[in-house]
């Protein structure tokens, strides 16, 4: 049998140690907070599917955490794949429950919450000034060239939803998957340690679900809206929204409304809002295509 450290092993990168669940555990589960369960396995397809499998099933309680070490068939927004190498970022899904408290139309704002936790728990653990493209991806800066990341992707299950992120935090020039990706180490963080970086994303998540459920779901109210808005790249450029089903629309990004949407300003004048798109940053105050 070869042994697990051998070099040519693909789990033996030295500069890619593998998460402590115990000391996770030690400090993120709490009896009065958020995170109820938490686990890590070595791989899985998408933490996204096997915590959605088990919500439908039941078997599952608010607050539960998944994370892989590696992910296999990742999913992002529109079905598109997400990949990289053995514990190169952070791959997880929790689970959550806004309940009766929030009406369910208000619970579209559950993965932009996510964002605004995510960049402000990595801004403050990696030291990387991280940015949100409207809806749900993670920006930073490479060489003075914006980058994607990391990604956010929700969808309901059982009694509530999902909520998955993948970040990119130590992969190399050479392990990006396309010349737009980005990842935390390229950008200049000061730490790429995965288990501060994951508990200061939760612990920013629990913080930002609590003010936000505290208030009903109102994004105003919350703080979330605005908090959203502060850390949105997208806002102030011309951008064009590629929309489901076909058909596009270009606008300057002017306003992030109470529903979450991205709203646009027009050449004829009108403003629409976008609930739903791939969102092509055209020109921004520091010109350039994203």
């Amino acid at each position: 049998m070869t042994p697990p450290d051998a070099p040519h092993n693909r789990w033996s990168d030295l500069d890619r140690p593998p998460l402590n669940v115990t000391a996770l555990r030690r400090g993120l589960l709490r009896p009065d907070g958020l995170w109820s369960e938490l686990e890590v396995v070595e791989t899985t397809g998408s933490t996204n599917s096997d915590l959605a499998e088990r919500a439908r099933s039941g078997d599952l309680a608010e607050g539960a955490v998944l994370i892989a070490e590696e992910q296999s068939a990742g999913r992002g927004r529109l079905e598109r794949s997400w990949t990289a190498p053995p514990r190169s970022g952070l791959f997880f899904s929790v689970y959550l429950e806004p309940g009766d408290a929030v009406p369910v139309e208000r619970w579209g704002w559950v993965p932009l919450l996510a964002g605004v936790a995510a960049a402000t728990g990595l801004a403050r653990a990696a030291g990387v000034d991280t940015a949100l493209k409207w809806p749900n991806d993670l920006l930073v800066n490479v060489e003075s060239v914006e980058r994607k990341a990391g990604g956010i992707l929700g969808e309901f299950a059982g009694e509530g939803i999902v909520v998955g992120l993948g970040i990119n935090v130590s992969l190399r020039a050479d392990e990006l998957p396309a010349p737009t990706a980005g990842s935390l180490a390229l950008a200049g963080a000061v730490s790429t340690d995965r288990e501060t970086l994951l508990r200061a994303v939760l612990r920013s998540l629990e913080h930002w679900y609590g003010e936000w459920k505290a208030a009903d779901g109102d994004a105003a109210a919350s703080g979330l809206q605005a908090a959203y808005a502060a850390g949105c790249a997208t806002l102030d450029r011309t951008v064009r929204a590629e929309l489901p089903g076909g058909g596009s629309l270009v606008g300057e990004a002017v306003a992030i409304d109470g529903d979450g949407r991205l709203v646009l300003s027009t050449e004829d004048g009108l403003q629409k809002p976008v609930s739903a798109g791939d969102i092509v940053h055209l020109r921004g105050t520091e010109g350039g295509l994203t």
